[in-house]
């Protein structure tokens, strides 16, 4: 019964709609209405512009690691590792599935990447490692997040089933499962991706601007 309680709370945590309430208090704006629709940090960086978009970002994140850290308030789960990490896996995915359908706003929310980073640093910061320095080298080549955020969500299961062999089951399936839910919430821009269509996030300019220079003299 404690165990369901705090699942729901976990869920509430992370149907906090970070992006829109930070649209319409500063902006006077609903992020829902520009940019991809959605209230994603990408969108957010798109639409309100760096530091806002920054700010939304660790905002999700965080929303990920607090609900993942509510297992601290059942003291039974701080001495059996199998039991509190099933646990803390369950927490994360409430609050990933409340942040795709936010209660507090019509069930309309943003992809869950950023979100689901905050609950695997909470669970496997090694791991979330890993994912992020993927992220981060494709991002960098490409300028493309949804291509970022996808092979970066495929670095999880590569992590746990190939590169550190882990054993128990319920890894495995955890690994799988938000490596599936990724692509799933992504189907949009693997299609604009695949058209060509997909919009790059304002990021290196100066970079592209150089290369730009270069091209055009020679």
């Amino acid at each position: 019964m404690k165990e369901a309680l705090l699942i729901m709370l976990a869920y509430l945590i992370g149907s906090i709609p970070t992006a829109l309430i930070i649209s319409k208090h500063f902006f006077g704006i609903d992020i829902r209405d520009y940019g991809s629709g959605n209230m994603g940090a990408t969108n957010a960086f798109r639409v309100l512009g760096p530091k806002f978009g920054t700010i939304v970002m660790v905002m999700d994140i965080l929303k990920g690691m607090l609900a993942v850290g509510l297992f601290y308030l059942l003291p039974f789960y701080l001495h059996d590792e199998l039991q509190r990490t099933n646990f803390m896996m369950g927490l994360g995915l409430a609050a990933v599935m409340g942040h795709i359908f936010p209660l507090f706003a019509n069930f309309k929310g943003g992809k869950g990447v950023a979100t689901l980073l905050g609950m695997l640093i909470a669970v496997q910061p090694v791991v979330a490692v890993c994912c992020v320095g993927v992220f981060v080298v494709v991002l960098y080549l490409t300028r493309y997040v949804s291509l970022s955020s996808i092979l970066g969500a495929i670095m999880l299961p590569v992590s746990v089933l190939w590169i550190w062999n882990e054993k128990e089951l319920t890894y495995r399936i955890f690994a799988l499962l938000v490596a599936s839910l990724v692509i799933i919430t992504h189907q949009k821009n693997i299609g604009r991706l695949l058209r060509g269509m997909e919009s790059r996030v304002p990021i290196l300019k100066h970079r592209d601007k150089r290369k730009s220079r270069k091209h055009t003299e020679n």
